[in-house]
């Protein structure tokens, strides 16, 4: 039967329209083509951070390898050292790190150079990966006897560093979830601190304990370590809890939250599994969205705040 033409056609049962999941749809799409645009300019010196958080489950190896990932994306080249013994980072990362590897722990312990225990992640040529091995379990211990063992960590980087015709741009240190010698080494080590915050009842819990060891750190053994970055993660925007967490963060560290926050995800839970970062498992999920935005936060503000150094220097 001929339709009349002043009949407008029916809707389909399947259009989307002006749903929760049409909108959510239409702002990933609009968030992948900011992340196309956005202007990157890489540091031109190589920015050492920390990740850190002695609260345990709060997405701390799950950021430092999807930021690390986020960075390798955009052009930079990217070490990431796994100083936790469970060795999740290199996993993450596709590098095998069995008991027999060359690992941090021969690094640590046995004056191994860096550059005789990295592996090319084969997410990238761009990733780098330090790995960890179950040796590193003991090394708390062991270390413990070690000539200068606060500065065993910096000491092989900055020779690395110093020797390697590479032009590394970030390091990225992933720490063991405790404030033992391996994350002082970490603090020792770095030049910034990141700090990812769950957005979870109890967020804040301990967080007085880890900045108060970075202040004796600063103190006495690196006062170039700084707070730089703090980013929530697990944020599910449904909960009102969520949204309290956030705002309470914000308030305490107004100049160190970054804007992006990590959602809940199923697909950043997932790649692990697959000895990948969500970046390479399923770079346009929310969550591996939320990451690249993260990262691409993370140099925009350094080149912002340099910018404005040098200005100040100038004028």
């Amino acid at each position: 039967m001929k339709q009349a033409d002043n009949v407008e056609p029916s809707a389909s049962p399947f259009s989307l329209g002006d749903t929760p999941l049409a909108r959510e749809i239409a702002d990933l799409s609009a968030r992948r083509r900011a992340l196309e645009a956005a202007e990157i300019t890489l540091p031109g010196r190589t920015r050492v951070i920390t990740i850190s958080n002695q609260k345990g489950g709060v997405g701390k190896t799950t950021t430092a390898v999807n930021i690390a990932s986020s960075l390798a994306q955009v052009g930079a080249k990217v070490l990431v050292i796994d100083l936790d013994p469970q060795g999740n980072a290199s996993t993450a990362l596709g590098v095998p790190h069995t008991a027999d590897i060359p690992s941090v722990y021969d690094m640590l312990i046995d004056d191994f150079p860096i550059a005789d225990i990295i592996q090319v992640s084969p997410e990238s040529p761009n990733l780098l990966c330090a790995p960890s091995t179950i040796h590193l379990a003991g090394a708390e211990i062991e270390l413990v006897s070690q000539v200068a063992r606060e500065h065993r960590l910096k000491t092989a980087l900055d020779e690395y560093l110093a020797n390697t015709t590479e032009r590394i741009d970030f390091v990225i240190i992933d720490c063991p979830p405790s404030l033992g010698l391996l994350t002082i080494n970490a603090f020792t080590a770095a030049h910034e601190l990141l700090i990812p915050i769950q957005c979870e009842y109890y967020a804040l819990e301990g967080l007085s304990q880890l900045l108060g060891t970075v202040r004796m750190i600063q103190k006495h053994l690196n006062p170039a370590l700084h707070l730089s970055t703090i980013i929530l993660t697990m944020y599910d925007g449904r909960t009102r809890l969520a949204q309290q967490v956030a705002e309470e963060v914000r308030e305490h560290f107004p100049n160190e939250v970054l804007k992006t926050v990590i959602p809940r995800s199923v697909r950043v839970s997932e790649a692990p599994s697959f000895g990948q970062t969500v970046i390479a498992y399923d770079g346009q999920s929310a969550g591996a969205i939320a990451y690249r935005e993260a990262a691409v936060e993370i140099i925009q503000r350094e080149a912002a705040t340099s910018g404005a150094a040098a200005n100040e220097g100038g004028s």
